[in-house]
């Protein structure tokens, strides 16, 4: 494949580079998730309690809360191909490292630098699928991207029940380690973007130099914008905490060992991989009717999220309750496209990995650090399932941000730069 310096990637170069893009985010979620379905052999081994089971998942979460933003700033004014990379070689190797350790001090370490890897792959991937793509197709294009997050939960949970059961919870983290590895290295080859000038158009069209002042109004005179990231966090703290807690649900509701649990909660995460490119493609033909529609789609679809979950913890059980769950699996990151495509709509191109950087943030601060802990909090005191029906009031919250954001919507998008990025000229 080559491209000329100058140019728009080709289309079939852009679908080269987002399928190494889908492996690795599908890779970054094995690697995240993996340890839920170990909790009962870690827990038994170390006589751990739920609430530190809670912080082996939101370690992940509190390292890229602190790394996200700095690393974000380099994928935006230097590489995304190298920074992707790097961060790609070092979550595989932190996870291998899990493997290794023989204490939840030195676990919770391992699964910290994991975070640190990750912090930026959210933000650099989106900001270059959001590059190499065009704008109408980057809802259905995040969301085709995004359904790599629920395929790699659902893998990561089913294989560490499996390979746990079979050779023991550190060959669950030795073994998904490779695959990571090897995309990373192949990641190195593809070509970048040009990174993008921070100019804005005065008043008289004349290009100039943004001023510190004016890349921060980007994101604090955003109203779409803050609205989209705060809908974020409150649907975060759901998605993270059913990830987290449904394999325990099953394990001790319906009394199955964990690697079937293991398999049935994968099954209604895996729905997801439905729901992200639906939701995407949905979202899409809204905008192409009403401008908003972006942000009204993730507000009607939290709002069935929240009534689907409800109901299924707190009617109904057996068999209706895991139907009830499988389509609340599909509704539940229906969101995801057309939110992550707001925070690239309303933005300068020169700031997008940093504004994802940003709804990274404040979803970890107010929703993934939160939600496992939460969960192993409330169920320590009561139970699992009184925890995980509490948490339908935080997808219903998620409904109304989305819906305030969409009256902000097409006023934040007529103040942004139009840039067309090019290729560079060389790897």
């Amino acid at each position: 494949m080559t491209e000329k310096k100058g140019e728009r990637p080709s289309r079939g170069y852009a679908y080269y580079v987002f399928i190494l893009l889908f492996l690795l985010y599908m890779f970054d979620y094995i690697d995240r998730l993996v340890v839920v379905s170990l909790f009962p052999y870690i827990k038994s081994e170390w006589g751990l309690t739920d609430t530190q089971c809670g912080m082996l998942v939101s370690a992940v979460y509190w390292s890229i809360l602190l790394f996200t933003f700095p690393v974000s700033i380099l994928i935006d004014r230097w590489s995304r191909k190298k920074s992707i990379g790097i961060m790609a070689l070092l979550w595989s190797m932190a996870t291998a490292l899990c493997a290794l350790t023989k204490s939840f001090t030195q676990l919770f370490a391992a699964r910290t630098i994991i975070g640190i890897g990750e912090a930026g792959y959210a933000p650099g991937g989106t900001a270059m699928i959001s590059g190499i793509f065009p704008e109408e197709m980057r809802a259905r294009i995040l969301g085709i991207w995004n359904a790599s997050i629920p395929m790699g939960s659902a893998i990561g949970i089913i294989l560490g029940g499996v390979i746990a059961e079979n050779f023991g919870w550190r060959h669950a983290f030795g073994i998904v380690a490779i695959p990571g590895l090897i995309v990373a290295i192949m990641f190195f080859w593809v070509r970048d973007y040009q990174t993008v000038a921070l100019v804005r158009s005065d008043d008289t069209g004349v290009k100039v130099n943004m001023s510190r002042m004016d890349i921060i109004r980007q994101f604090t005179r955003n109203g779409s914008l803050i609205c989209t990231n705060l809908g974020f966090a409150a649907s975060v703290f759901v998605t993270t905490s059913l990830m987290s807690w449904l394999p325990t649900y099953y394990h001790r509701f319906e009394l199955l060992d964990m690697s079937r649990a293991g398999v049935k909660s994968g099954s209604i995460m895996f729905m997801a991989i439905i729901g992200a490119p639906l939701g995407g493609l949905l979202a899409d033909k809204w905008f192409q009717k009403v401008p908003k529609g972006r942000l009204l789609f993730p507000a009607l679809s939290s709002a069935i999220t929240a009534v689907l979950i409800l109901i299924a913890f707190l009617l109904l059980e057996g068999t209706a309750q895991y139907i009830t769950l499988m389509i609340a699996g599909i509704t539940t990151v229906a969101f995801v496209p057309a939110a992550v495509s707001v925070t690239q709509d309303v933005v300068h191109p020169g700031l997008r990995a940093i504004s994802l950087s940003i709804c990274v943030i404040i979803q970890h601060v107010l929703g993934s650090s939160l939600g496992p802990i939460f969960v192993g909090m409330v169920s320590d005191r009561y139970d699992i399932k009184t925890a995980l029906t509490l948490l339908p009031l935080f997808t219903f919250i998620a409904g109304i941000l989305f819906f305030a954001g969409s009256f902000f919507y097409e006023r934040d998008c007529d103040r942004v730069e139009k840039i067309e990025v090019q290729l560079e000229d060389r790897l």
